[in-house]
């Protein structure tokens, strides 16, 4: 580590951008080893210690700090991590002071929507550039939605077809 702010951003973006526990690992790991700020094998340490260690997962990101930069690093990483989940302390103030207005109502509504639309195509565009736009791709792609949209099959059945049927057309 040679530059601590940097340092701090990079991990203060991985807390912020990810759910816990080893969400931040692939940020962490991209934005790392491209600096040459970390190797694998102290990520590989981190991830053990912070699996072994008593309490939260996410805490694997203070070994690799004083890994990577002694107790200035693990100081530097600890704060990245608590500041986000402190910032949700204004956020919440601030909604409810004004949460029931209903232009802040249409926005999370909005938001809701647009969120919910953009999930499913990501998704979607990933596995399809990954796999291919074959004919037997979008083939258990529309059986799959159309089950589990025009039925009550269970997603845990549907995703079972989908791999039987990714067996049949694709393992050979």
């Amino acid at each position: 580590m040679t530059d601590p702010l940097t340092y701090f951003w990079v991990a203060f973006k991985a807390s912020l951008f990810s759910t816990g526990g080893l969400g931040n690992l692939p940020s962490l790991h991209q934005d790392l080893l491209a600096r040459h700020w970390a190797t694998d094998k102290e990520f590989a340490s981190s991830i053990a210690i912070g699996q072994l260690a008593p309490g939260p997962t996410g805490l694997w990101v203070v070994a690799l700090g004083y890994l990577t930069g002694g107790l200035g690093g693990a100081l530097i990483m600890t704060a990245a991590i608590l500041l986000p989940p402190l910032l949700i302390i204004p956020i919440w103030q601030l909604h409810s002071r004004i949460g029931d207005r209903p232009i802040v109502r249409g926005f999370a509504r909005g938001l809701t929507v647009a969120v919910s639309g953009a999930v499913p195509m990501i998704v979607l565009i990933r596995v399809l550039a990954s796999y291919g736009y074959d004919l037997s791709s979008i083939g258990i792609l529309v059986a799959s939605t159309g089950l589990l949209f025009a039925t009550r099959v269970s997603p845990l059945a549907v995703l079972a077809l989908g791999g039987v049927a990714g067996i049949i057309l694709f393992g050979r």
